[in-house]
């Protein structure tokens, strides 16, 4: 404030000489114009840095998390080529079986094909062996019907020999030789029929064995085939898994490089960013100074009566807190509430709020006392965005009606429409309450939420209850 009153005197003095018909409060005014300027030029600055800083911190995580997964996907990525070669090796050594079973099957298959060859053959040659039974059927019908015969003219020789008498005698002989030879050559006849009837049964039942057989061949061997096509595609099949295995193991080396390549790498980028982090929290922090210093020229300005275009919110706000102050102090002295609860700072979190809301013991006084007061002054100017009292904490307990929306599900909607209850400890909410002076401007870009801010200007006043600092009551309005 020294400074700004040794350049208000210097100026006072020379005004003349160097401002032409410019008067000391009028080039107090521009100094504050230009304070101001300065001040959110700075602000918007800090704000960027914070941004930026932010911005390297995540980058930072995420840079870290990423070379910490890379290292895990290593050793992963050396097992899934362990298991890959494995795999390898069992693919080729069942590609192996699969092949010797493939030509086991087609000797197999062959084999059977020569045996439903020889079962088929089989069966033409029983059945030609059944058609010269038939014949020898048929012939042995008529050996035995000329055999009859025969016996039936042995007979009559015998009965005409017998008639004969001793002239007869020696015919006799050849008709009884006949009679014997019709009689073995009927028996002959009758056993071959036997023995023809049982064998023409025997090469029926071969036959119907010999057709089953062949139809079950047959069978065999279109299942033999079918089992050939299946082996020959699982060979196929275990032929590309041993070529994709050998493909895999290929890969998973290259992944292994790569990973080799890009450790080496996160770390540059990760020194990178730590690097810029740091550069841009120092600079963020000597930018922070500037803010504190362009907003002590400004209050400084401001105080000498240069700040023309804020001294009615100044005003406001110092008369407004010092109403606040009164009636807390007579709620005080009437008991309403103690003085110990009016000072408490014991925060109780609002169940199911985001963000954060809590309650104080003075919360239920202040939605009582405040309203009045600070709805009033939204109506005085336009440009006023809120009106508000916080603590020495930041705890802004009763808010301005339109910022005390009841909490849906969208967090973003809360950060802007339900800003009651709510802990402001950020460097403006900070400072204006546990501010002493008079009062205090600041410069600053208020969070709306969803990355979105506004500049505005904050001028507070304190708030005092029976000597002690409470907190002070906050005007903001826009730039």
């Amino acid at each position: 404030m020294a400074v700004a009153a040794s350049l208000a005197l210097n100026v006072n003095a020379q005004d003349q000489d160097h401002f032409g018909r410019r008067t000391a409060d009028q080039v107090l005014a521009g100094m504050a114009g230009i304070a101001t300027d300065v001040g959110i030029e700075i602000v918007d600055l800090a704000g960027f840095l914070d941004s930026v800083e932010a911005s390297c911190k995540d980058q930072g995580q995420v840079i870290a998390r990423t070379t910490e997964a890379a290292r895990r996907i290593g050793p992963q990525n050396d097992a899934v080529n362990r298991e890959v070669a494995v795999l390898g090796k069992e693919a080729t050594d069942a590609l192996g079986v699969v092949n010797r079973s493939i030509e086991t099957l087609r000797e197999s298959g062959e084999a059977n094909r020569s045996v439903a060859r020889w079962v088929q053959d089989a069966a033409t040659r029983l059945g030609r062996a059944g058609t010269n039974l038939d014949r020898v059927r048929t012939s042995n019908s008529d050996i035995s019907a000329i055999a009859s015969q025969v016996n039936i003219l042995a007979i009559n020789a015998k009965i005409e020999a017998a008639r004969a008498g001793d002239a007869g005698r020696g015919f006799a002989v050849v008709a009884e030789a006949i009679n014997a030879l019709s009689q073995k050559t009927a028996r002959a006849a009758e056993t071959i029929g036997d023995t023809i009837g049982a064998l023409t049964e025997e090469l029926q039942v071969l036959s119907r064995t010999a057709a089953g057989i062949s139809g079950e061949a047959e069978r065999v061997l279109a299942r033999s085939e079918e089992a050939d096509r299946s082996l020959s595609e699982i060979g196929t099949s275990v032929g590309a898994v041993s070529d994709a295995t050998t493909r895999i193991e290929a890969a998973t080396s290259e992944v292994r490089r790569a990973f080799e390549a890009i450790l080496p790498q996160l770390a540059a980028i990760s020194d990178s960013v730590s690097g810029v982090g740091k550069g841009v929290h120092t600079v963020r922090d000597r930018v922070h100074g500037m803010v504190d210093s362009s907003e002590t020229l400004l209050q400084d300005i401001a105080a000498l009566g240069g700040a023309l275009e804020d001294a009615p919110f100044i005003a406001q706000v110092k008369a407004d807190a010092a109403t606040l102050s009164e009636r807390l102090e007579q709620a005080v002295q009437t008991g309403e509430i103690s003085e110990a609860q009016l000072f408490a700072t014991d925060y109780r979190p609002i169940a199911g709020t985001n963000p954060p809301q809590v309650m104080a013991p003075f919360t239920a006084l202040t939605d009582r006392l405040f309203p009045s007061v600070q709805e009033a002054a939204l109506t005085r100017d336009p440009r006023i965005v809120f009106c508000a009292a916080v603590d020495r904490n930041g705890y802004l307990p009763t808010h301005n009606t339109r910022f005390s929306q009841p909490q849906g599900a969208d967090p973003v909607w809360n950060t802007a429409n339900s800003r009651n209850r709510r802990i402001f400890n950020d460097r403006v909410g900070l400072k204006s309450g546990r501010n002493r002076e008079p009062f205090l401007l600041q410069v600053y870009r208020r969070d709306m939420g969803g990355g979105s801010f506004v500049l505005m200007k904050d001028v507070s006043a304190p708030i005092f209850v029976r000597g002690r600092h409470w907190g002070g009551l906050r005007l903001a309005y826009k730039v």
